[in-house]
């Protein structure tokens, strides 16, 4: 055979035209030229996109958001869609959780009126993650507890809804008179939140790793003091941070510097009254124990009559 042949004598190259090689558009191709570009219509499966599955009023009101950061409807409630699988799955990934981006992106995903929800008041926080988790799961959570006395293990279920009533319908006093000064306090943004939690996690880490280490003991009191003192203005900086303005007689005081400086060498009677009436409003959206009645077997065996349960919720497994 020739080079450059095929057998039958057919050259290389030059192939008989035949039905099965003849040039010309690709079908399917939208990018051969002269072919049509096919038009996609509506998504037929939008029937099956997420539908807001409740509603909810936020206890600020609205109040506290920078402008842009939440769109509220005229009626003052507020959409919430259940999660999506990849909404689920960010909640099982721990950095995304101990940082903060996880519970964002989820919050963002459901509640589409937020823009941004590092920018969110943490008095609303609560609120939006329980109004989430019904949207999701239901109104009820299971709870697993230890009966007193008997230390037997139970699983209680808590009406999530009465909860979120609750929440939506506190009313947070933003403004402190002490000592002939009005003192006006906004709730820390979920940003603040994270960043101090997570300062104050890293130096309570090395506190306790210190505690364990084989170190001389001058080292070991050299680091205690320095992470005591990090924590110490840590706390009293977040103090700072709420502070909104402070009034005196007839003269009002925003600028953060005068503030910082205001609360660093005033009496501290001022700094105690004002975190006495942060942990007050707080204390309003701190969740009580759970009542439950013992059953007649738990009476014969000892178990008080009514016991309390406690309800501490934990984003790494109230979102599975």
């Amino acid at each position: 055979m020739a080079e450059n042949m095929m057998p039958g004598g057919v050259p290389l190259g030059k192939l008989p035209i035949s039905p099965h090689n003849q040039p010309g558009p690709q079908i399917g191709n939208p990018n051969q030229p002269g072919n049509p570009v096919p038009k996609v219509g509506p998504n037929p499966l939008q029937k099956y996109f997420r539908q807001p599955k409740i509603y909810i009023t936020l206890p600020s009101k609205g109040i506290y958001w920078p402008p842009g950061t939440l769109e509220i409807p005229e009626n003052g409630e507020i959409p919430v869609y259940a999660m999506t699988a990849k909404d689920e799955m960010r909640f099982k990934t721990p950095d995304a959780l101990m940082n903060g981006q996880a519970t964002v992106d989820v919050i963002q995903s459901c509640i589409p009126s937020i823009k941004n929800a590092w920018l969110l008041p943490i008095l609303d926080l609560d609120t939006i993650l329980i109004a989430m988790r019904i949207a999701t799961y239901g109104e009820r959570l299971e709870i697993t507890s230890t009966v007193p006395v008997i230390q037997e293990e139970k699983t209680f279920t808590l009406d999530m809804r009465t909860l979120l009533d609750k929440f939506m319908n506190v009313t947070y006093e933003n403004v402190l008179d002490h000592e002939g000064l009005q003192i006006t306090i906004r709730p820390l943004t979920y940003a603040q939140f994270t960043k101090t939690a997570l300062k104050s996690f890293e130096e309570q880490r090395i506190f306790n790793a210190v505690k364990d280490e084989d170190m001389e003991e001058d080292r070991k009191i050299s680091v205690f003091n320095e992470a005591f003192t990090k924590l110490t203005s840590l706390t009293i900086d977040t103090v700072k941070q709420s502070i909104v303005q402070i009034q005196v007689e007839d003269q009002i005081v925003t600028d953060a510097n005068q503030i910082s400086e205001f609360i660093d060498k005033a009496d501290k009677n001022f700094y105690n009254a004002i975190t006495d009436h942060v942990a007050k409003e707080k204390k309003k959206f701190e969740t009580e124990p759970m009542r439950v009645e013992a059953t007649d077997e738990e009476l014969k065996q000892g178990v008080p009559k009514t016991y309390d349960i406690p309800i501490a919720f934990d984003q790494s497994n109230f979102f599975v």
